[in-house]
């Protein structure tokens, strides 16, 4: 005699229906954050000013402006974008981080510590303190991207070399490719014009205050494509994360479709890294938090941990704006003290 189960499956029309709902609400929380986030700082707009200007923005002459041109600029030109692009960068770590802890069966693997951002920061200081801007905006983005490139391939190269075939071990040869990398920016800043070493060695510790509108344009070229193709690999990602075997066995070309995705996150942090600096822990963070709220398919695993990225990111340089006003502190230090606790609980938890 088999038992009747107490509780139905849910049905695809209700699941989704979930779906659509944590989707909404995450987008829901998002934009609130973003209208937090252009509200306080140094000099205070209400949050009825920034709708207005918003609004005439978009709409020009659809509300009667009762603001001054400064809080309008204040808004429009500085903390709108910066705001942007904050979310941006955070969707984008979130999603690569969630993809490369599938693909390398790694939960700590993030593109700090696969040297993936360390990469992407020694082009992108190359390029501001010694070639120059010769390709004008796209110079940055383009050598951040080839040096995220180059340093995927570097570990790779290790880890094929050292035999590190295993996930831990893939791991370790990013740290140790991360340090080298590393060591080679700072020489680069050492030999570089005393009077623009600061503002590099600023933007490394993460920063996003010189965000323009103009260069939003360069994340979301990269973050939309890149980022859609990664979650159409959703099937094949968990088949990676159940073993090189099992996803062989499924007709999946294990070596190549691990290079493509390491590629297609050199991409993503590449180009992150040449607007915002090195920003860790937030790859490492939200796909946890994610699965644990909904599990482990990286059909929703890899959009909404874009999602949580993009909010937590948000917040974070809400507080790194606010807690020292008018200074502003490096967001790589906010998201450095939340990420260590939370990569000191994750290992107590793994134990």
């Amino acid at each position: 005699m088999t038992e009747t189960p107490l509780v139905a499956p849910a049905s695809p029309a209700l699941r989704l229906t979930r779906r659509a709902g944590v989707v909404l609400g995450g987008s829901a929380v998002l934009l609130l954050a973003i209208l937090v986030a252009v509200s306080v700082g140094a000099v205070p707009v209400p949050l009825s000013t920034v709708w207005g200007v918003l609004a005439n923005q978009l709409v020009p002459g659809l509300v009667t402006p009762d603001w001054t041109p400064g809080r309008e600029a204040i808004v429009w030109e500085i903390r709108f974008p910066r705001a942007l692009l904050a979310a941006l960068v955070g969707a984008g770590l979130g999603i690569v981080g969630a993809a490369l802890q599938s693909v390398t069966r790694n939960p700590l693997a993030d593109p700090h510590l696969l040297g993936i951002s360390s990469g992407g920061a020694f082009g992108a200081i190359a390029a501001l303190l010694h070639t120059g801007l010769f390709l004008g905006l796209l110079t940055v983005p383009l050598m951040a991207f080839g040096g995220s490139l180059g340093a995927t391939f570097l570990v790779l190269a290790v880890a094929r070399v050292t035999g590190a075939t295993s996930a831990d071990r893939l791991v370790l040869a990013g740290v140790a490719v991360s340090f080298i990398i590393l060591a080679g920016a700072n020489i680069l800043i050492f030999l570089g014009d005393p009077k623009a070493t600061h503002t590099v060695v600023f933007w490394m510790l993460g920063g996003l205050g010189l965000a323009q509108w103009s260069h939003l344009i360069y994340p979301v070229a990269v973050l939309v494509p890149a980022g859609l193709w990664l979650w159409t690999q959703a099937p094949a990602l968990n088949a990676m994360s159940l073993g090189d075997e099992t996803a062989a066995s499924l007709g999946i070309p294990v070596a190549r479709f691990r290079l493509t995705v390491f590629v297609a996150g050199a991409l993503i942090t590449g180009v992150m890294v040449a607007f915002s600096g090195l920003i860790g822990f937030v790859g490492l963070m939200m796909p946890h938090l994610v699965r644990f709220a909904v599990g482990g398919d990286n059909a929703r695993v890899l959009p909404l941990s874009a999602l949580a990225g993009a909010i937590f990111l948000v917040a974070a340089d809400t507080v790194a704006r606010v807690v020292m006003a008018p200074e502003d502190m490096p967001i790589g230090v906010v998201t450095g003290l939340v990420g260590g606790v939370f990569f000191l609980w994750l290992m107590a938890r793994k134990t």
